[in-house]
């Protein structure tokens, strides 16, 4: 007989589970299952958590702090399940992130994990490369601080990094209209293009691979022989050399296929309307607390 085909959890693309909804994270380790709410018709379905149905959990977040004080990736360790870890490492600027602890902070995270389950099961992500404008600055973008961290996550053995640019979405225009003299500026394809090469060299310095998140124009447009890949924030072919055993290979069709998700299939746990986040990114396509509060709270 063959090994036990078995589910990979993602935890979450819709919010920040590590930073703040452990304790009701680990409630569904103990309870053998997760109940989820589907974003689109409300309807609530049932996700099995056990040890001997979960191949790997990985963990999305901005700030892995709460996750490591309490010491729960260990116990999950202990459990018997395999941890993998996507990492949003962006700026020190607080003006489009403006609730994640400084980026020192971040850093110092970012070792605690590597030394703790090993770099080999961390994804840097700088995501999303941001272009913008302030009555102060005129336009800027987010990747003042990309070399500092790429060389602070190669010292570590990090070796992927991955990318993508910022979508517009109406909430996102509504959410900035109320800060003055701030605007998003989507560049031209020749822009975006000449920005993932000037990456690419910087991280290939580093022995660090490129690879982009839904971004398929991007990807037609660079050169041949540019380093740059389709990203896959869910690995599971990689899953699969790091840990054994047997997960599917399909790809997720509930992702942004079309755009370049290159993602495997998974059960994400996270909900927008029971989980929202905290850390109020101005860039954020989801339902940060923000917006659900009044502004002038």
């Amino acid at each position: 007989m063959g090994t036990m085909e078995k589910i990979i959890l993602s935890a979450s693309r819709r919010t920040d589970i590590p930073a703040f909804y452990m304790p009701w994270f680990m409630a569904g380790i103990e309870q053998r299952r997760f109940e989820v709410v589907n974003p689109y018709n409300q309807k609530i379905s049932n996700v099995p958590a056990g040890v001997d149905q979960v191949h790997t959990i990985v963990f999305w977040s901005k700030d892995f702090g709460p996750f490591l004080k309490g010491g729960y990736g260990e116990d999950l360790v202990a459990r018997g399940y395999h941890l993998f870890f996507n990492f949003t490492v962006n700026t020190a600027d607080r003006l489009l992130e403006p609730r994640v602890p400084p980026l020192p902070v971040r850093l110092d995270q970012m070792a605690a994990l590597c030394r703790r389950f090993g770099p080999q099961v961390i994804n840097w992500r700088f995501d999303p490369v941001c272009f913008y404008t302030t009555s102060q600055e005129g336009q800027v973008d987010n990747l003042k601080d990309f070399e500092l961290i790429a060389g602070a996550a190669a010292r570590m053995g990090i070796r992927r990094c991955v990318t993508s640019f910022r979508d517009d979405y109406a909430k996102i225009r509504k959410r900035t209209a109320a800060i003055s003299g701030f605007r998003f500026v989507d560049p031209p394809l020749a822009e975006k293009v000449s920005i993932c090469l000037a990456m690419q060299r910087t991280l290939g310095a580093c022995k660090i691979s490129l690879q982009t998140c839904c971004e398929n124009e991007v990807l037609a447009a660079l050169p041949a022989g540019s380093g740059i890949a389709k990203g896959r924030c869910i690995p599971a072919d990689l899953l699969m050399a790091l840990f054994g055993g047997r997960v599917s290979l399909k790809k997720d069709s509930g992702q942004r296929v079309a755009a370049g998700c290159g993602c495997h299939v998974s059960r994400d746990i996270g909900s927008y309307a029971w989980h929202p986040c905290r850390h109020n990114c101005l860039f954020c396509y989801a339902n940060p607390a923000r917006d659900r509060v009044d502004p002038q709270e």
